[in-house]
């Protein structure tokens, strides 16, 4: 770590660091920390203050800040692969299933974990696959197409409108690996044997074009044939969706920031929601994520609860979850939890709503509603007890969810 990296701790207290003030405006605008204000009393200094992101990010002209989150970096990647591979996660519930080669910073231990999957994906060999290929030609190659051939030539020949299936490493599948790798040369804390590895995965992965920044992600659909691929690819996503993007700052020219962030908030909601689902399954019931419905009759007011329990069938809705990365108040009260819940159960016609905190050994609380008939369940999940404890209390939300359904 170079001595002008700024270390700071997910909402801990604020860091004040020397930075140029387009950089500081970049990074205030650019919603990574929770705070970045000029220090009144140091010129050319800036007060950072980290929020929910963890990881590191580069910032031109300025220094690496790295964030360091509040749990182990082996539990954050527990819940990381928990949530991009639930079925696996439930077979084989410890923690270390994710190779992290003995980092214990994000970044480094990312890079690691990527690399390792990638070149179990590609000890086999780089994956082909058939890609529809429509272009104009001098000789006939698979079929011609006819109404182009017309519209563009008038009939005449050559050249041909030909379209034919190439036999080509040039896949999604490919095309998201090797985007992930050149994501991860640029990241700050890369050691130096993964960047080597990383090197020689991407001239592996040449075949494949480059993604262009800012786009969406190519679909691609697990598979027998692309089974090797799938872990890989699932990390790779994660690499590609936490990358930082451009941020301009008012009357500025565009400032990339390398790097790559975790939003805890969002990683503890997918841990709960999908965890929930999984678990729910056993039970015969379904759930949908961030299942989208309206507060008011004139549909204005777009509310989408975290996790919408239904019947078997999908039509009923039975319970509802909210997941909240925060620890309960001593008194446990967080009116605005409550009150987000209770419109929840209204509008879906429910007697309970449940929120998930991200607390220590807190006891569940049930809140009754006046005059409503509805009560609100705050559990909290310790995220320093043992993985397969984590496991087994989601289990136990999920039981008192199913025993709600039974008794509708």
């Amino acid at each position: 770590m170079s001595s002008q990296d700024v270390s700071l701790r997910e909402h801990g207290p604020a860091v004040s660091v020397p930075l140029g003030t387009d950089a500081g405006r970049a990074l205030a605008a650019a919603g990574i920390l929770r705070s970045a204000t000029p220090d009144p009393g140091r010129e050319g200094h800036w007060l950072l203050r980290a929020g929910s992101s963890v990881g590191a990010v580069r910032i031109p002209g300025g220094p690496v800040v790295r964030i360091a989150p509040k749990t182990s970096v082996s539990r954050l990647f527990f819940l990381l692969g928990f949530s991009l591979d639930p079925a696996r996660a439930w077979r084989d519930s410890r923690e270390g299933t994710i190779d992290m080669g003995g980092h214990d910073d994000v970044v480094p231990s990312l890079a690691h974990a990527v690399e390792r999957q990638i070149d179990a994906a590609l000890r086999q060999g780089v994956l082909q696959g058939y890609r529809t290929v429509e272009e104009s030609a001098l000789f006939v190659r698979g079929r011609i197409r006819e109404a182009d051939q017309v519209r563009r030539h008038f009939g005449r020949t050559p050249p041909v409108e030909i379209s034919h299936d190439d036999y080509t490493a040039d896949t999604s599948e490919n095309r998201i690996l090797r985007a992930a790798v050149e994501r991860l040369l640029h990241l700050p804390g890369v050691s130096g044997p993964v960047r080597r590895r990383l090197a020689r995965h991407r001239v592996r992965l040449a075949d494949a074009l480059p993604l262009v920044r800012g786009r969406e992600l190519p679909r691609w659909q697990a598979t027998r044939l692309n089974s090797r691929y799938q872990p890989a690819l699932r990390l790779a996503e994660a690499v590609l969706r936490g990358a930082s993007p451009e941020h301009r700052p008012a009357g500025a020219a565009p400032l990339a920031m390398d790097g790559f962030l975790i939003d805890m908030n969002r990683l503890f909601e997918d841990f709960v929601t999908v965890g929930l689902r999984e678990a729910l399954r056993e039970h015969g019931l379904t759930a949908r994520l961030q299942d989208p419905h309206h507060l008011d009759t004139a549909e204005s007011v777009r509310m989408r609860p975290d996790l919408v329990v239904r019947t078997g069938d999908g039509r009923t809705p039975v319970a509802v979850v909210d997941a909240k990365y925060k620890v309960v108040k001593p008194d446990g009260h967080l009116n605005d939890d409550l009150y987000q819940a209770l419109a929840y159960a209204t509008v879906l016609g429910l007697n309970e709503a449940h929120l998930v905190y991200a607390a220590g050994r807190v006891p569940l609380r049930v809140r009754e509603v006046h005059g409503a008939g509805i009560r609100l369940y705050q559990h909290s999940l310790d995220l320093s007890c043992p993985a397969e404890g984590l496991l087994s209390e989601l289990e136990r939300i999920a039981g008192q969810l199913a025993g709600t359904a039974a008794r509708l």
